[in-house]
């Protein structure tokens, strides 16, 4: 085995988490709590997947994905969602030079390196295919032209789960290009009471600074990428993500009837990539299950789907899902 796919020693990954580190501190800084979504963005980043952010209204999404944006120096993009948005207003388009007579290409937002995308949910069916070559291509198609993204490129969304007038659906194929969906939930009395201390205080909100740059966060995801996963490891990803689409063959008999569609291929690679992420920043030089079990909820809760008779029994993706994790051996 070669150096470069050797996994690395605990030295190399205390040099690059303590860039990793240093970025949730910085965040941490003008977001109070969450410390949840944050971990999970900083997994996003060392991964190359894309992280959908759902909560409702004043949970800091936004503001945490700007922090983020800021405390890394790189190019940062918001795409505020509408109904009435065209393609052409996240790709690009070309423009026409009538005293020139030729076509230029005019940019559009998604050529950044961080790209908010912010109530993703209200973009109508033509802007979420449009978005899709762009998730999972990392390129565009310009007139007759792609064109590729600059790494990192890695789209944050942010979407509103109680107001549903003016939105449309996200598509599964979209949907599943989400590495993680992270469910953003209120912060805790304590969390709350330092928000409105800070915030009518009259006092300056604290300023981001930038900590990292992409080169940085590149090296520490090759060597992220390098963390061992052991085969039965492996063979726990796989057991579970099998069980959301078979769970009687994984002993599991009271949802028998209830999953309308289980989780993709895409899922078992996704929560593999996520596990070493967490024992890199834990500072190990190999992934455990509970490091699978940690991200498997994020991983697994916008890919399982459930039928109308479980939604009628009130049970839920999340319901199943836990219930697999607690069914399935560990090894």
């Amino acid at each position: 085995m070669s150096d470069e796919m050797a996994a690395p020693d605990e030295s190399q990954i205390q040099e690059h988490v303590r860039v990793c580190n240093d970025l949730v501190a910085e965040v941490a800084k003008v977001v109070v709590g969450q410390e949840a979504m944050i971990q999970r963005l900083v997994v996003g980043l060392l991964t190359g997947g894309h992280v959908l952010l759902e909560g409702v209204p004043g949970l800091a999404k936004t503001l945490t994905v700007r922090s983020l944006a800021t405390a890394i120096d790189t190019d940062f993009a918001r795409i505020q969602f509408t109904p009435d948005m065209l393609p052409a207003d996240v790709i690009g388009t070309e423009i026409f030079n009538p005293r020139e007579g030729s076509y230029s290409v005019k940019q559009g937002p998604i050529f950044s390196n961080l790209v908010l995308a912010d109530e993703i949910n209200r973009a109508p069916a033509k802007v979420q295919a449009a978005l899709l070559e762009a998730m999972q291509e990392r390129q565009v198609t310009i007139g007759d032209t792609t064109y590729s993204f600059d790494e990192p490129f890695l789209v944050l969304a942010t979407q509103n789960p109680i107001e549903q007038e003016g939105t449309y659906p996200l598509p599964e194929a979209q949907v599943d290009r989400f590495m993680l969906k992270v469910v953003v939930g209120y912060p805790s009395k304590e969390e709350e009471k330092k928000i409105v201390d800070r915030m009518a205080s009259g006092r300056p909100e604290p300023v981001v600074s930038k900590v990292a740059t992409p080169a940085q966060l590149l090296a520490a995801r090759k060597v992220a990428s390098r963390v061992f996963v052991d085969e039965k490891v492996k063979g726990y990803v796989v057991d579970l993500v099998h069980a959301t689409r078979d769970p009687k063959a994984a002993g599991i008999d009271d949802f028998e009837g209830m999953i309308e569609t289980g989780a993709s291929p895409r899922a078992s690679l996704f929560l593999t990539q996520a596990a070493k992420a967490g024992a890199f920043l834990q500072g190990r030089t190999y992934a455990t299950p509970h490091d699978v079990k940690n991200f498997a909820l994020d991983v697994l809760r916008h890919r399982v789907a459930v039928t109308y008779e479980a939604e009628a029994q009130g049970r839920t993706s999340v319901d199943v899902i836990e219930r697999i994790l607690a069914g399935v051996l560990v090894p």
